[in-house]
């Protein structure tokens, strides 16, 4: 099991991070370290203090430590919206008392932005091994349709206990799996970014996702088996891609194109036969529709791209600002192409340095993301493995839906990934032209299975 402390040093929100089995006896210790003379309220839902939060408030109990009573969202499908915001905010401002966040991804971001909002630290006890949030910096946060990232402090201390996230449902775990999965890609997306001037990649955080990310997704079989030591190692890989989302201060070090599909989809309130989609799984297919478009771009010789053909080809900022509110007129959030679209246009001068790095170092390049890729059939497997989806349609997503999906969530976001450099190079038609061919990569998915 990883020891933290290293990587604690480096970080500036979260000072204490307890991991074990049979550890839940330790939160009132841990929360009297932390917080001394304070007192406590549990933030869970209805499920969760069955299972732990009601355990949790007897500990604290025990151990002396003041509490509120528990806040205890009831809704049964409850997510993180802005709304469930607002009545943590209202709770909070009552009170002094600090929050222990108790559950999975949704109570710990509402949790992360209320205590923020008012001024206060707060505690995360994690549940579930279903996503690399607990402890990074920021809160994925639905607000006014769209999917936002809103800035707040990682939790002053978390915990969890590997005998209750072990027996997780099997669903929360593969959605972990998916959600660390994805760093994958979205390291080649970060190689891209620097490689063309965009994003420099930062050492310190870099290191922390990638350098146990094979290690943590290694058996896939063993974590749908529920087997500890496989569970615990895939738990650490997500704690430490949000560590490094902290130290970095944003989301880059774990997230690129692969989590621009879930953003979309979220912000389209699109959901399978009317029940909401696990962030993870989203992310599942979000991952293998990257790692498919890597493999048109390796594909590619751009040793031999015609750059002035693509300069000549790129639209004025004010044509894809037209684009761009065409796209999403009718939408809960109308502008959101237009204010990322601005945020990372470059201009004709611009494109033509990015493409001319991209021509000149194209094979260091190509030699990069091959090292840091995995191929789509080895992804494909181990996701089937582990119980994630691999089928848009798993998640309701159609293949017209999909094909969409690749040329409007290059507009959502500023950061620099796969899909741009499909739409610089004036390649993303032809790409996505062979991925829904008979011979490409979602047409053979969707005929044989």
């Amino acid at each position: 099991m990883i020891n933290f402390n290293e990587v604690l040093r480096h970080c500036s929100d979260t000072k204490a991070v307890i991991l074990g089995n049979g550890v839940l006896d330790q939160v009132a210790d841990l929360f009297k370290k932390l917080f001394p003379g304070k007192k406590a309220v549990v933030v869970t839902d209805t499920d969760t203090y069955v299972f732990a939060g009601e355990a949790i408030c007897r500990s604290l109990a025990s151990g002396g430590v003041k509490q509120n009573p528990p806040h205890i969202f009831s809704c049964r499908d409850f997510f993180a919206e802005w709304t469930f915001v607002e009545e943590l905010v209202e709770m909070l401002k009552s009170t002094t008392a600090i929050p222990i966040a108790v559950g999975s991804g949704t109570v710990n971001d509402l949790c992360k932005l209320a205590s923020y909002l008012t001024g206060r630290r707060y505690m995360g006890v994690g549940t579930a091994a279903s996503m690399d949030g607990y402890t990074s910096y920021g809160a994925s946060i639905i607000k006014d349709g769209a999917k936002q990232t809103f800035d707040c402090l990682a939790p002053l201390a978390w915990l969890g206990d590997t005998g209750i996230i072990c027996n997780a449902p099997c669903s929360m775990t593969a959605s972990g799996y998916a959600d660390l999965t994805a760093k994958i890609v979205a390291g080649a997306d970060w190689i891209l970014g620097e490689e063309l001037g965009v994003d420099a990649i930062n050492p310190e955080p870099w290191g922390i996702v990638q350098s146990s990310l094979r290690y943590s997704l290694a058996h896939p079989q063993a974590i749908r088996a529920h087997d500890p030591q496989a569970i615990g190692n895939l738990i650490e890989g997500l704690l430490l891609s949000g560590f490094a989302m902290q130290i970095h201060r944003s989301s880059r070090p774990s997230s690129g194109a692969d989590h621009l599909f879930s953003h979309l989809w979220n912000m389209d309130h699109h959901t399978n036969h009317g029940k909401s989609i696990s962030h993870g799984f989203q992310v599942a297919i979000g991952t293998l529709s990257s790692a498919a478009l890597y493999e048109c771009a390796l594909n590619t010789d751009f040793t031999q791209l015609d750059v002035d053909k693509c300069v000549d080809a790129w639209p004025t900022l004010d044509a894809l600002k037209i684009e761009a509110i065409d796209m999403f007129r009718g939408t809960d959030f109308p502008m959101i192409g237009v204010e990322e679209t601005t945020a990372k246009y470059v201009d004709k001068e611009g494109l033509r340095k990015q493409l001319s790095l991209l021509q000149s170092k194209w094979p260091l390049i190509k030699q990069r993301l091959e090292k840091q890729l995995v191929p789509f059939d080895e992804l494909r497997r181990r996701l089937q493995l582990v119980g994630a989806p691999v089928e848009p349609e798993e998640i309701g997503v159609s293949r017209d839906y999909l094909r969409r999906s690749y040329v409007r969530a290059q507009y959502i976001r500023r950061r620099f990934t796969i899909l741009d450099l499909a739409v610089r190079t004036c390649n993303m038609q032809a790409w996505l032209d062979r991925l829904f061919s008979p011979s490409g990569r979602w047409f053979k998915l969707a005929n044989n299975p």
